[in-house]
């Protein structure tokens, strides 16, 4: 399948984009960004230098994705997501002069198969997101995220975990759980079962909201 790019669209030759993709409206792709097959890209989405993403992922419109960003297959990121990529971010040295490439460390980000960030998340570099984990809209990510983890608010805690379908699991009281055990918990949607890390489990916030 050809590669769809609007006229308006900014795609630098020194890009790479697989098959099947499209990419719209005003958006930018800098060089030597890679690029997945069959993905969406949105109505002016910044796609970084450096930046790989797999196939079939969907970057919705007005996302900023920066340098030191991998997005892995089968990620949803919702509009107006920003991701950073500088923990200590200034525009100039002590001495008043401007940074320079060289000024400052570059924090990677790494997004796990399937996962999804609501609209409007900011993502703190220097973490990963699980597989199949969702990030709720609006929220402000500080901290990794288990594989389906569902976290929520600014900072965003761990408040639950989600199914690969992205219903939210029925999870068993603690007192029902062996010391060591993983968690097995059911989707009230589909029905598959999902093997939940017994650390991730214990990680969440099971404060009531």
């Amino acid at each position: 399948m050809p590669v769809k790019i609007h006229p308006t669209a900014d795609v630098s030759d020194k890009a790479e984009i697989g098959e099947g993709t499209s990419v719209w409206r005003h958006a930018q792709i800098r060089e030597s960004a890679k690029i997945g097959r069959h993905c969406v890209i949105g109505k002016g989405v910044y796609v970084d230098t450096g930046v790989v993403t797999g196939d079939n992922v969907k970057i919705q419109n007005n996302v900023s994705v920066f340098h030191g960003v991998t997005l892995d297959d089968g990620v949803f990121v919702g509009p107006h997501v920003c991701f950073t990529n500088d923990m200590y971010p200034r525009a100039v040295n002590p001495d008043g002069s401007l940074k320079s490439a060289d000024n400052w460390v570059l924090g990677q980000t790494f997004v796990g198969r399937g996962a999804s960030l609501g609209a409007n998340a900011t993502i703190v570099c220097g973490i990963t997101i699980g597989q199949w984990a969702m990030v709720g809209a609006g929220s402000i990510v500080t901290r990794s995220v288990p594989d389906f983890g569902l976290v929520l608010g600014n900072p965003a805690r761990l408040r639950g975990f989600v199914c690969r379908c992205g219903a939210r699991l029925a999870l068993p009281p603690v007192e029902q759980l062996g010391p060591m055990d993983d968690i097995e918990a059911p989707c009230p949607k589909c029905h598959d079962t999902v093997v939940i890390a017994r650390r991730d489990y214990e990680r969440m916030d099971k404060k009531p909201r």
